[in-house]
């Protein structure tokens, strides 16, 4: 009897809180969701230290970031992550400009501002301007503007866009796309595309780097 008092107090006291009128697509966090690893990461294995090491020669000279401390509660997962985004990021034929225009293109779309936020400086940095990326930010591209981006990176703009609103691309954004890149490009800026999709989603299903529910904030570069 106990018991079933209890149960009907705390169900009448469930009731009783006042709704949460947040839709629920607009709720934000204001810490990471996650516990993040500590820095140094304790390790238990001579395995995990040596995953430990290799994310730390990608990333120097700086130290460990916010996704790397996240990452590491799974050291597996850590290294094949590390490892990949390695090829994505600094193993490509493609430039500066293209490659951190789709990546901040993808940030913009999905509103990983963690992403943006280390993106989009080097972006300029490759050579794009601060005007541009004004552009870049907008939640529709619109019509390219004139010199402020050539025609070779509005295209790679657009199939970024594509892939991550509709992630169908249409037939004339593809051949925009070919024109001005080989097969090697096309693949390279596809798996740009599709790998910041996926670091992205990470960051802000998980509100890494506490982001979320922000904005991408000033342009400067690094």
């Amino acid at each position: 009897m106990q018991n079933a008092d209890n149960q009907q107090h705390h169900s009448h006291s469930f009731l009783l809180k006042p709704r949460n009128k947040t839709p629920r697509h607009h709720i934000i966090t204001v810490a990471m969701r996650l516990p993040y690893v500590a820095d140094p990461p304790p390790v238990q294995t001579e395995q995990d230290a040596a995953i430990v090491q290799r994310i730390r020669d990608r990333r120097a000279p700086r130290p460990l970031q916010a996704l790397d401390l996240t990452l590491l509660h799974s050291p597996n997962v850590a290294d094949g992550w590390n490892s990949f985004l390695g090829a994505v990021r600094t193993k490509t034929s493609l430039t500066d400009d293209v490659r951190e225009l789709a990546i901040s293109r993808v940030a913009v779309c999905n509103k990983a501002w963690y992403e943006w936020g280390h993106h989009a400086p080097l972006a300029i940095k490759g050579g794009v301007s601060e005007d541009a990326m004004e552009t870049v930010k907008r939640d529709s591209l619109g019509e390219r503007p004139e010199g402020l981006l050539s025609e070779k990176q509005w295209a790679a703009l657009v199939y970024a866009d594509e892939m991550t609103k509709n992630v169908q691309v249409a037939d004339e954004t593809f051949a925009a796309l070919k024109q001005h890149f080989n097969d090697q490009e096309v693949v390279e800026i596809t798996a740009t595309v599709a790998a910041y999709n996926c670091v992205s989603r990470f960051l802000v299903a998980l509100d890494v780097g506490e982001k979320n529910g922000t904005g991408p904030g000033a342009l400067s570069a690094h």
